[in-house]
């Protein structure tokens, strides 16, 4: 190849360690540390946030509940805590809610719903009328009017049954007959049996006698006769002697209820002044009536009619069921509640039904072992919930849509597994009055508003955090205040001026742009605290920016030991890259590996062979099934260069094989879609690459550079490779011009910068690349769809006709062979 003109880099913009320079000289008039500036009690860089809780939170209408996305540690939990404490509200209209047995369906317990306070007043309301005529009720009866007038009516009905049994008696002389009682099995009966001589005789044994010849058949068959018209009249007056027992049953409970019922009525009419409630005055009639029909209960020392004694692990006191269980009690009550809930299970966000095992061995349960949960607690209020734990629950958020579709809750006994199933009572329903906030990822939201229709029913605000903010004074003078507030908050050191800047510089860092900060504010934290703490280990009072720069070396000495055991393979050269000299279809491309909470860039040996085919690009790492869909598409797109460019006039001759050098874990991304290009036409050309220079750089079909991510990890890593082999001064990086806003190196990177140890250059274009890496001119296309005289790209075209004219000759021959 004949020598070239080469060109001077001076040409190509090199970035100055000025231009990268990217500390914070913010500093508010007369502060130089934070025990001049005032804690931070706003929140920050929230405001499209805010403004949509607001929305949520005033909004009363059905289905206004907030869903709040962002990434984790921009401050959601806090923001919604401190929005709903700032909240200007009406007073809140808090309530009382009770359970009470249900006389009609004891296995559907009624609820009552009462103002804040009213429901425990109920509640011993209740218990002191049940009290006060439990011992009422018994010195009634045992009260010498009440035993006079009960005695009175004894005497009168028992007198009238004796009067009746009298008559029959005499009559029974009269004709001849006696009543006798006659043993049978374990009782005796009574028996109507004629005198004979004296001596009462049974049919049975007249009717042997006359058989026998011994009694008269003609007396026989008489006295069978009255027999029958005595036994008759006997069962007429048994009916009669029964309905006179229980006309004295009905009268001594008629004197009782008479006694009693003023003095239930009375009190139980106090409570319906009380308590104006017409579902309260219906429930106050149903327990007077239970009270008035069962009037044994109030029998002391005496069992209840129809009742067994309960065995002692299921004791069941005799007015239980006059009992009132409060599960909302809000009569200490101030503010409107609310109420985070950090494990939403089940049993804490609904309630639950306690169940006991009955005499029977069954499980039971009733109304008042009703428990309610933080959902119900938070009634009148606001209930917050982590979106991840709701959906980590079986079940939960389709019980929590229900509930907020319905707008009410069903307590009931949670069994996935069935086996309690048969003891379970269906408490009546309680109306649900609340704001969810559901905070969580915005994946998990996507997928929630895609596979659940009814999400925007019942979550019909979104509230999306941004994890950055723009980086302004006014945003950097929040970040100081927000530090003091931690250091105020933890008691820790003071921060002098520049270190308040170092850790406002690594906010800037995190969010990856020199115009933004984050806003991920517990990462923030992290650092002001790991701060104070070197600053604490050097023994220095107050933290300045070196304590900053070595609490983040020691945040990243935890995590980077697999970065350290790569960069042994770079020292002892068991991954093979070239730092100096030149190559021919080799360059070196930078990549980034990502471990979660620690990302890190290294140099990536890139290689190409060309020759004469009509495959075009081949992707080794395509056909191993190591590429991912994105470096395909990479590929694909600078063999729509290559078209653009070389194959106006002329077909593409040519094969060309790209291959990652030693890897074998796969690649993904199109980053290294120009150090292809750049490979590609340095083995077209026969030109050699310097190999102190990596490059990275997304490219279009057009040939321009688009920016890529990761690339201050790339340039710090491809760096350290180049430091610890020594620097040249002819080492650096090409990067697309538009990430040089994203440059945020190492103080160290930036000093070999400044000392022209190291080099960055941005690029616009394809050709800015090649004449860096070349020393060559990259060309423009002519009119006549060529390349300028000694250009690279006239090189490359020149070669490519060459392989397309003896394609054309090879074809030819084999043809005529």
């Amino acid at each position: 190849m004949p020598r070239q003109k080469q060109i001077s880099l001076k040409k190509h913009k090199e970035l100055t360690a000025k231009e990268l320079d990217y500390q914070i000289n913010y500093a508010p008039k007369k502060i130089k540390s934070s025990d001049s500036i005032n804690p931070c009690l706003e929140i920050i860089g929230q405001e499209n946030a805010i403004n949509s809780i607001k929305l949520g939170l005033n909004i009363e209408s059905t289905g206004y509940n907030i869903f709040v996305t962002g990434p984790a540690g921009t401050g959601r939990t806090s923001t919604i805590q401190h929005l709903l404490e700032q909240l200007d509200l009406k007073e809140p209209d808090l309530k009382d809610i009770c359970y009470v047995h249900n006389f009609k369906n004891e296995d559907a317990p009624k609820v009552l719903i009462f103002k804040a306070g009213d429901g425990c007043r109920f509640k011993k309301d209740m218990g002191y009328l049940i009290s006060s005529i439990r011992k009422a009720i018994p010195k009634i009866f045992i009260s010498e009017d009440f035993k006079d007038r009960q005695n009175r009516i004894i005497r009168e009905y028992e007198g009238r049954q004796k009067e009746l049994i009298n008559k029959f008696e005499e009559k029974l002389t009269d004709t001849g007959f006696v009543m006798v009682q006659i043993q049978a099995g374990a009782g005796v009966r009574n028996e109507i049996q004629p005198l004979i001589d004296e001596e009462p005789s049974s049919l049975e044994k007249l009717e042997r006698l006359s058989k026998e010849g011994k009694f008269s058949p003609s007396r026989l068959e008489e006295l069978g006769r009255v027999w029958d018209s005595l036994r008759r009249e006997f069962d007429v007056v048994t009916v009669e002697s029964k309905k006179l027992s229980d006309k004295l049953d009905d009268a001594l409970a008629k004197l009782e209820l008479t006694i009693v019922s003023p003095l239930v009525m009375d009190k139980i009419n106090l409570l319906k002044k009380r308590y104006p409630i017409e579902k309260l005055l219906i429930y106050l009639d149903e327990v007077e009536e239970a009270l008035l029909d069962d009037l044994d209960r109030f029998r002391e020392a005496q069992p209840r009619r129809g009742e067994e004694e309960a065995p002692p692990f299921r004791k069941r006191e005799p007015f239980e069921e006059f009992s009132v269980n409060v599960i909302l009690d809000n009569s200490t009550t101030e503010t409107i509640p609310i109420i985070s809930e950090k494990s939403p299970s089940y049993k804490n966000i609904f309630g639950s039904l306690e169940r006991v095992v009955d005499r029977f061995g069954y499980w039971r349960t009733d109304f008042s072992r009703i428990f309610s949960g933080s959902l119900l607690q938070a009634s009148g209020g606001f209930y917050i919930l982590n979106a991840l734990d709701l959906l980590s629950e079986q079940g939960m958020w389709i019980q929590l849509k229900r509930a907020l579709k319905n707008q009410e809750i069903q307590i009931a006994g949670y069994d996935p597994f069935y086996m309690m199933a048969g003891a379970g009572i269906k408490p009546e329903p309680i109306p649900l009055n609340v704001k969810v906030v559901l905070i969580g990822e915005p994946h998990i939201y996507n997928l929630l508003l895609r596979m659940d229709p009814d999400f925007k029913k019942v979550f019909k605000v979104k509230a999306e955090f941004d994890n950055t903010m723009k980086a302004v004074n006014s945003n950097f003078n929040y970040y100081y205040q927000f530090i003091k507030r931690v250091i105020l908050d933890e008691q820790l050191k003071t921060f002098d001026i520049s270190g308040l800047q170092a850790v406002t510089e690594y906010g800037m860092k995190l969010a990856g742009t020199r115009d933004k900060i984050t806003t991920q504010f517990t990462g923030i934290a992290d650092i002001v605290r790991e701060a104070d703490y070197c600053a604490a280990h050097k023994k220095r009072k107050i933290v300045s920016r070196a304590d900053v720069y070595n609490a983040i070396a020691s945040q990243k000495s935890r995590v980077n030991l697999l970065e350290g055991k790569i960069q042994e393979m770079f020292d002892k050269e068991t991954i093979m890259v070239s730092l100096s000299g030149k190559a021919v279809g080799q360059i070196n491309g930078l990549s980034v590996y990502s471990l979660g909470e620690h990302s890190f860039g290294r140099p990536t040996r890139i290689t190409v062979n060309t020759s004469l085919g009509k495959e075009g690009v081949i992707n080794i790492e395509r056909e191993c099934d190591l590429s991912g869909p994105i470096h395909n598409k990479g590929v694909l797109v600078l063999s729509g260069y290559l078209r653009m460019m070389f194959a106006q006039d002329k077909p593409l001759a040519m094969a060309a094989s790209i291959s990652f050098e030693q890897s074998y874990s796969g690649v993904d991304g199109d980053s290294a879609s120009s150090t292809e290009i750049y490979a590609i036409l340095s083995s077209l050309g026969n030109i050699p690459i310097h190999q102190g220079i990596a490059v990275t750089g997304s490219v279009n079909q057009k040939g321009e550079i688009q920016p890529i991510g990761g690339v201050n990890y790339k340039i710090e890593g491809y760096f350290d490779v180049c430091k610890s082999k020594r620097l040249t001064g002819k080492q650096g990086v090409i990067i697309p011009h538009q990430n040089v806003n994203e440059l945020m190196l190492r103080p160290d990177v930036i000093e070999a910068v400044k000392q022209k140890k190291f080099h960055i250059y941005p690029v616009k274009t394809i050709v800015d690349g090649i004449e860096i890496l070349t020393g060559l001119p990259g060309g423009k296309r002519l009119r006549s769809v060529k390349f300028t005289n000694g250009s690279v790209m006239q090189i490359v075209d020149d070669k490519l006709r060459q392989m397309a004219l003896d394609l054309q000759f090879f074809g030819r021959k084999d043809n005529n062979k």
